[in-house]
C-alpha cells in the first residue's frame, strides 16, 4: 500500500518517513490511535516503504517486485498476526480470508473481522500457538527484502501470552522489525510497551473522510459531510452508515433503553434471551455504542444538539431522555456497561448478566436524583 492511499495523517507520514531517511528507526514500534483512523493502512504502507528497493522522496515506487508482494499482502518478509478464534488457532491459517478482508476495508475493526471468520459466540484471541509460530517465522533467515517485519493488529488481544514475545522484541535477529497496530494502550502488557517506540495517531478530521467519501465511494457532498460528522473521525464508521441508514447496535439500544425505563419483566426477559444470543463480540461492540450514545448525550445536555455526533433518530430518543436521565443516572448507567464489559470478557452467563443489568437499568431510570 502507498502512503499516498491512507486516508490523512500527513504528519504521521512525515514521522515515518524521516524515521528510514535518517536511519533512526527503532526496531519495535506501536502504532497507537483510535478505531478507523488508519492506523493498519499506515502499517501497511510503511512496511512497504522499508522493503522498497527505489524508495521515492515520500513513498515507495510501487513498481518493484517487493513494492508488488507488499501491496497484495504476499510478500514472504512481511508476516501477519491477527486476532483469530480457538485456542490453538493461528494467523497463517487464516491468510486468505485476511487478504480479501484487507483489500476490502484495511479499516475495519476486530468485531467486523472475528465474525467474518466465523467467531459467533467465541471472544478472539491471539494464542500460545500463534507466539511460538512467530517466534518460528522471525528466526528465518530474510528471503527477498531487506527487513523482516512481522504487522500485528491489536496485540491487546494476547493477554498474558504476550510474555512468550519479549525476549524476541528484546533483542530479535538482524534487520527485524515489530509493527504493533494498537487501540488501547492499558490492555497492552507494560513489560512490552516498555521495550516498543510509540507512534501516536490521532482520529482522521471530518474534512478528510468526506473528501475520501467523496473520491471513493462516488456519493454527493451532502451526505459525506453528514456521515463525516456522525463518524467521529472513525473512517470505517463512516463506510458502515454509508451501507446502513440505521445503526444496528442504536435500534437495539434504544429499544432496551424503552423497555427497562417501561420495566415490563416479560419484554425484558424476552429481549435478554434474544440478545444473549447473538455473540460476545456482538455484545462488546453493543456495550461500546451504549457508552458512545453516554458521551454524545452528555454534549447535548452541555452543548446543545449542533456538537452531537448522532443519527436523527438517536438525537430524538436523546433529546427524549433530557427530561428523564440526569448527570447521576448517566454516571450509573456509564459504570453499569463498564461492568457488563468486564463481565462478558470473563465469559459470564449472558442471560443471567444481561437480565440482571436490565433491571439495574430500571431502577437507575426510576431514581429520583436528589439535589
Amino acid at each position: 500500500m502507498h502512503f499516498e492511499k491512507v486516508i490523512g495523517q500527513s504528519k504521521t507520514k512525515q514521522v515515518l518517513q524521516s524515521m528510514i531517511a535518517s536511519d533512526r528507526m527503532s526496531h519495535a514500534l506501536i502504532f497507537l490511535g483510535p478505531e478507523g483512523c488508519g492506523k493498519l493502512a499506515l502499517a501497511f504502507a510503511f512496511a512497504q516503504y522499508v522493503l522498497c528497493n527505489d524508495k521515492q522522496e515520500n513513498d515507495s515506487c510501487g513498481k518493484c517486485s517487493n513494492c508488488i508482494k507488499a501491496a497484495k499482502w504476499i510478500h514472504p518478509d512481511i508476516h501477519y498476526s491477527y486476532p483469530t478464534v480457538g485456542s490453538k488457532a493461528v494467523s497463517t491459517h487464516l491468510l486468505p480470508e485476511w487478504r480479501k478482508a484487507m483489500e476490502q476495508n484495511p479499516y475495519l475493526n476486530a468485531n467486523q473481522w472475528l465474525q467474518s471468520i466465523g467467531a459467533e459466540n467465541k471472544q478472539g484471541n491471539i494464542t500460545k500457538d500463534e507466539c511460538v509460530e512467530i517466534i518460528k517465522k522471525l528466526s528465518l533467515k530474510i528471503f527477498e527484502g531487506s527487513h523482516k517485519i512481522l504487522i500485528m493488529w491489536l496485540p491487546e488481544y494476547l493477554g498474558k501470552e504476550g510474555n512468550r514475545l519479549l525476549k524476541m522484541i528484546e533483542e530479535p535477529p538482524p534487520n527485524t522489525l515489530f509493527i504493533l497496530v494498537a487501540e488501547n494502550q492499558e490492555m497492552i502488557l507494560n513489560t512490552i510497551l516498555s521495550r516498543c517506540q510509540i507512534v501516536k495517531i490521532n482520529q482522521l478530521p471530518d474534512e478528510a473522510i468526506q473528501e475520501a467519501l467523496i473520491n471513493r465511494q462516488n456519493i454527493s457532498q451532502e451526505k459525506a459531510a453528514a456521515a463525516a460528522h456522525l463518524a467521529e473521525g472513525n473512517f470505517n464508521e463512516a463506510l458502515n452508515l454509508m451501507d446502513n441508514t440505521e445503526n444496528d447496535n442504536a435500534i437495539l439500544f434504544l429499544e432496551w433503553m424503552r423497555l427497562c425505563y417501561v420495566g415490563n419483566g416479560v419484554s425484558m426477559m424476552k429481549w435478554v434471551d434474544g440478545f444473549s444470543k447473538i455473540g460476545r463480540e456482538n455484545q462488546k461492540h453493543f456495550l461500546k455504542y451504549g457508552l458512545h450514545f453516554l458521551r454524545e448525550y452528555m454534549l447535548l445536555k452541555l452543548a446543545g444538539a449542533d456538537k452531537v455526533r448522532l443519527l436523527p433518530n438517536e438525537l430524538k430518543t436523546a433529546q427524549n431522555l433530557t427530561k428523564i436521565i440526569e448527570w447521576d443516572q448517566i454516571e450509573a448507567i456509564s459504570k453499569l456497561f463498564n461492568d457488563c464489559a468486564y463481565y462478558v470478557e470473563r465469559n459470564a452467563n449472558p442471560r443471567i448478566l444481561f437480565l440482571d443489568a436490565s433491571l439495574q437499568l430500571n431502577q437507575i431510570l426510576k431514581t429520583k436524583v436528589t439535589v
